[in-house]
């Protein structure tokens, strides 16, 4: 079976992933290392474009851990076909040719086919799409000071938090990921 992903919302809400190591093993491998690691917990989402995107971070959750960037999944594993990206599924971010962000995820809120073989799908959205559109909706301030020229950031006016991630790997294990060497890390990390 596949692994399992519960984001607890501080509001009482929860958001049920499937993730899918046969459509992006390292990039579920990162995914399961931040978020075994508990640096996913007590994190005010940081970006919100309507109609677009919910991006749970853009600074690597503010977790020195996390800020390693890995290979892009299909240079990393070119047998595998990308999934399409779609309202219902979970992608992680990317620097461009730097690789891609180690937990950075996104759920986009259109379908993005600019996406693919880019920002990997590594999950499905089993339960929650009630609360991501309901993220969708709050009410945002623009962030005028991202040091990335050309990128809309809002961010909620009222935190919305994850409280915590459970996983259930189902008596699997999974690897550390593959990281890239000495990268140059994102602007907005530092």
């Amino acid at each position: 079976m596949n692994p399992i992903a519960t984001i607890y919302m501080e509001n009482g809400a929860k958001i049920v992933i499937e993730l899918l190591p046969q459509a992006a093993p390292n990039t579920v491998n990162s995914f399961l290392f931040a978020a075994l690691g508990g640096y996913l917990d007590h994190h005010a989402i940081e970006r919100i474009v309507p109609g677009n995107w919910i991006d749970m971070s853009y600074t690597a959750f503010g977790q020195e851990a996390c800020r390693y960037l890995i290979p892009n999944e299909f240079e990393l594993h070119p047998e595998i076909t990308p999934l399409d990206s779609y309202p219902g599924v979970v992608c992680m971010g990317g620097y461009g040719e730097a690789g891609l962000a180690s937990c950075e995820f996104f759920f986009p809120l259109r379908a993005c086919p600019e996406h693919k073989g880019i920002y990997p799908v590594f999950g499905k959205v089993l339960e929650g799409m009630d609360e991501i559109y309901r993220l969708e909706k709050v009410e945002t301030v623009p962030v005028t000071d991202f040091p990335i020229e050309g990128v809309e950031i809002n961010r909620p006016v009222e935190p919305q938090v994850i409280d915590h991630v459970e996983v259930e790997l189902f008596g699997e294990t999974y690897p550390e990921p593959v990281r890239v060497k000495d990268p140059e890390l994102p602007l907005c990390w530092k």
